[in-house]
């Protein structure tokens, strides 16, 4: 989807470092769970100026509580994996909150002011974790496991003016307030997307206007995204997705009270508490690694060979565009499918991570099957190619048919 430059700029800008996503999208629930039974009475916008309005927006200071509300509909054996219990208890490392948000739903508490300084912390219970962003820092910390995780812009960043150039690895990657998501949907939004605005709203006790996205695309998982728009400064307050086959959204995300005062200096000030253990990131840390796609397959007992361990080819080709875009690729396996399911001496880990797969499908590529969730769905073929997207079972046989 081709990204407009003008709301590209403001991406940047809004940058929060948080932890989502891959989340990265979200849309429209039926009743959203922030709105207000029948929405205010606004005067009426196009959908281009809504958008002209968020790209035109100046603001960059703000406070408040969100929540994040995410469901897949992850097989067992998935949700076990991504720590569905909450965002504490283990790694301060931010990239481990990352897949923890992709299950269930999380409390968060988020200040900004300007591109330098911002703050989300993760609420759950008693413990929390927070993700500081100030100047050339960005902190982790786990309060349950007293660990915190620290990288710095490296010295040429650093050197290259405020806001030039900086490049926190981490942080950058993990990007999720209501705002930030908006933003990046809507700098990916292009022709293959119907744009309209829908039913007024009230989210967080602010008047909102809300933005409708729709694929033109058959094929797609997903059924529309709607960001609900501040009336008074265009600012995204809530972003939420919802499924082609309807019920409850896939992900829901917005603030539930926000301020748009600046807030105290302090808020982003953080010294590792006495006694904590402190992880130095790593410069270029996840940069380039084409066997990265593999790990957490490899993981499982029995089934490096499936993926075709480090050895692997990694090879990765996208095919469509937009919403009905799938990512083809190569493992390079050393093991097929059936290989593995006549294994006698297979570790059971390894069998249940086949018997979550599900539906076995089979077409002119031969024979596979299909892990499914309400978003994505990813087909594993018995030769070691994997297709995956945001498309139905069915795209992704007719992909694996077409490119065998």
């Amino acid at each position: 989807m081709a990204a407009n430059t003008k709301t590209s700029r403001k991406v940047a800008r809004y940058a929060v470092p948080v932890a989502v996503a891959g989340v990265a999208a979200a849309t429209v629930a039926m009743v959203p769970a922030f709105a207000n039974a029948g929405g205010p009475d606004l005067p009426k916008v196009t959908a281009q100026q809504l958008i002209e309005k968020v790209a035109a927006s100046d603001v960059e200071q703000l406070s408040g509580t969100a929540k994040i509300s995410t469901d897949l509909g992850l097989p067992k054996i998935a949700s076990g994996l991504l720590g569905g219990g909450g965002v504490t208890g283990g790694s301060a490392n931010p990239e481990d909150k990352v897949a923890q948000l992709a299950n269930g739903t999380h409390t968060l508490r988020v200040a900004a002011d300007g591109e330098d300084r911002q703050k989300l912390t993760f609420l759950d219970g008693k413990d929390e974790y927070s993700l500081i962003h100030n100047g050339d820092d960005v902190w982790g910390y786990d309060s349950k496991s007293n660990e915190v995780f620290h990288e710095k812009a490296s010295a040429s960043d650093q050197g290259a003016g405020k806001g030039a150039g900086k490049e926190h690895k981490t942080g950058d990657r993990l990007n999720a307030s209501p705002q930030k998501l908006a933003e990046e949907i809507l700098a990916a939004a292009g022709p293959t997307t119907d744009v309209s605005v829908g039913e007024t709203a009230q989210v967080a006790g602010r008047d909102a206007y809300q933005l409708v996205l729709k694929p033109k695309q058959s094929g797609s998982t997903v059924g529309s995204v709607q960001i609900a728009v501040d009336a008074k400064n265009g600012v995204p307050l809530r972003v939420q997705l919802l499924s082609a086959q309807g019920g409850k959204p896939i992900v829901d995300a917005g603030f539930t009270k926000v301020d748009f005062a600046k807030p105290s200096a302090d808020t982003f000030t953080f010294t590792p508490p006495k006694g904590a253990k402190v992880t130095e990131g790593v410069d270029g840390h996840g940069k380039g690694d084409k066997d990265g796609a593999f790990k957490a397959l490899e993981s499982f007992p029995g089934l490096d060979g499936l993926a075709g361990g480090p050895g692997g080819k990694g090879d990765v080709k996208v095919l469509g565009e937009g919403w009905a875009t799938i990512a083809r690729i190569d493992s390079g396996a050393g093991k097929s499918l059936k290989d593995l399911e006549n294994d006698k001496n297979a570790p059971k880990e390894a069998k249940q991570f086949l018997d979550s797969l599900g539906d076995k499908v089979n077409g002119s590529f031969g024979e596979g099957r299909v892990l499914s969730t309400r978003l994505f769905n990813v087909l594993v073929t018995d030769d070691g190619k994997v297709y995956a997207g945001a498309v139905t079972k069915d795209a992704l046989v007719k992909a694996a048919d077409a490119n065998k």
